[in-house]
């Protein structure tokens, strides 16, 4: 009978769990420091801004292409947000959705809020939505029997397509 190696290595997870100690130490809000450097917005992997929201990729992604929309400002509910800055959250996650459509051309999208730490929120004083393409089929034994995900595009690679395509549809 075969042995089984029960260590699945997957050395990336290290940058998230770096991630972690390093946004205790400048205030705890990656997303406040994306909004303020854009400058970095290619090594952040920021997609486009508007006048009070951008649209970042989510960089430790439940599948390809998973993506955030935040507002500029450090509100936690939706409460929080005019009418108007709901508004164009709003518009730019249907942008979002466009852009993942024409670019990797899911078969759906999960689109939502985690609203509060016990929903989910892994950061819960800035709202973001969550953009997750989905695949008949995406969902297969890895997830299945140890809680894993197998990504089959680097971000890099993909951020690069989604800002000519975003480009070309006139998001900036």
């Amino acid at each position: 009978m075969a042995e089984f190696n029960n260590n699945l290595w997957a050395p990336w997870r290290m940058d998230y769990i770096r991630s972690l100690a390093h946004d205790k130490t400048d205030g705890g809000c990656f997303l406040c420091r994306y909004w303020s450097d854009a400058a970095a917005d290619a090594a952040n992997h920021v997609i486009w801004r508007t006048a009070s929201t951008f649209v970042v990729m989510n960089r430790f992604p439940y599948t390809n292409g998973h993506l955030l929309i935040a507002h500029h400002g450090h509100k936690g509910d939706l409460s929080e947000l005019s009418d108007a800055e709901l508004s164009v959250m709003n518009l730019a996650i249907r942008d979002a959705v466009g852009l993942l459509r024409r670019t990797i051309k899911p078969d759906g999208f999960n689109v939502g809020f985690n609203l509060g730490h016990c929903a989910g929120a892994g950061l819960p004083g800035h709202l973001h939505a969550h953009v997750v393409p989905r695949w008949f089929g995406d969902t297969n034994f890895m997830a299945v029997i140890d809680n894993v995900r197998t990504i089959p595009d680097s971000l890099d690679a993909l951020y690069q397509e989604l800002v000519a395509t975003s480009a070309s549809m006139g998001l900036r």
